[in-house]
């Protein structure tokens, strides 16, 4: 999907600041959001990453990120059904007039194991597939020139490139977000090398280079 998130190679956006021994959370809200997306049962329709996506681009920009976790899981309840935005919005009301009310609070120690087991616990996306790789290392490959309508993991900025294949992964889960009813399928997973000037022109480094991590899918044969 093309918005305002897609920034990679984008001038005009100022350095990335560094916060030298940064925390986890700067605040206590921050937590809860990241307990609400990791531990709520609900799905959000779409998936979490295509519903920041189509957050309005001032708003995108304008907003931290837990505050882009939030805006997700709001939006996603709503969609889902759990809530309305009436609802939403007149609980919204009781703490704008009340600002000091207490937040509710339940514990639920069995919810709490459950979802540490999980976080803590991984599972490869590689997956064991006779697929015969359509590219081999030292290939010349081209990135396709592709506007998928939801989120996807092809930065805008090398689409229509050319690059050489320097690894071969394997064939893994492709992770991109597919329309509702459609399984996600497994493709071929290569490290493609690009030459910075050919992504930036004048302006990049020289001699510098960029890798990405690319499924099948976005390549083509030169």
């Amino acid at each position: 999907m093309n918005g305002v998130h897609d920034m990679g190679g984008m001038h005009g956006f100022g350095p990335i600041e560094r916060e030298a021994n940064e925390p986890r959370f700067h605040h206590d809200w921050e937590r809860r959001v990241f307990a609400i997306r990791v531990a709520s049962p609900i799905p959000i329709p779409g998936g979490s990453r295509h519903s920041i996506e189509q957050m309005p681009p001032a708003d995108y920009l304008t907003t931290s990120y837990y505050e882009k976790w939030l805006q997700s899981r709001l939006k996603g309840f709503i969609d889902a059904g759990v809530i309305t935005a009436e609802e939403l919005e007149a609980r919204l009301a009781e703490f704008r007039d009340n600002p000091d009310a207490q937040i509710p609070r339940r514990e639920a120690p069995a919810q709490v194991q459950a979802t540490m087991t999980r976080l803590l616990s991984w599972k490869s996306p590689r997956r064991e597939a006779d697929l015969t790789p359509q590219f081999a290392v030292s290939d010349a490959v081209q990135v396709r020139n592709l506007h998928p309508p939801n989120h996807t993991r092809l930065p805008r900025y090398v689409r229509g490139q050319s690059g050489t294949v320097t690894r071969y992964y394997g064939v893994y889960d492709l992770q991109d977000t597919m329309p509702e009813g459609v399984e996600a399928p497994v493709e071929p997973l290569y490290a493609v090398r690009f030459d910075s000037r050919d992504l930036w022109g004048e302006a990049a480094d020289v001699n510098s280079v960029v890798y990405l991590d690319m499924w099948e899918s976005y390549l083509q044969s030169v």
